[in-house]
């Protein structure tokens, strides 16, 4: 069983459903859908199975939510990264723009609600697809 240490001591074991509850909140508002949330806390899970420890810090798993996150949609990610990061001013959300402004550009995408015909879906049928960052 793979157990996460909290910053108090505590351990808890690892949850994907906590992956993505905290993932969510940061995707609030955003065309994320839940397929995407999920896979995104598989990636999670596994990269901290990699680590090859039975117990890893929380500090570790708000890391491996980092990457994923900022591919996956980059205003979430900000959200994300400024309550893990504790950004205490505007400078701290400055510094992580330019960050991601410094991309390549093949590398920032955009996600977008699409069917899978790749016509814009109806509120009920939405799907995350990629489009490049045509800006």
């Amino acid at each position: 069983m793979l157990a996460v240490v909290k910053r108090s001591g505590a351990t808890e074991p690892f949850s994907r459903d906590k992956i993505v509850r905290g993932v969510r909140r940061a995707c609030q508002g955003r065309p994320v859908d839940q397929g995407a949330l999920q896979q995104l806390a598989h990636r999670v899970e596994e990269a901290i199975r990699s680590l090859g420890s039975a117990e890893v810090p929380s500090q570790e798993v708000g890391l491996a939510i980092l990457g994923p996150l900022r591919e996956l949609d980059e205003v979430a990610y900000l959200r994300f990264a400024s309550v893990y990061r504790s950004f205490s001013s505007i400078e701290d959300f400055e510094k992580e723009i330019r960050s991601l402004r410094d991309l390549p550009r093949h590398d920032r995408t955009t996600k977008i609600p699409t069917a899978p015909d790749g016509e814009r879906p109806d509120a009920g049928s939405m799907h995350t697809a990629t489009e490049r960052d045509e800006g």
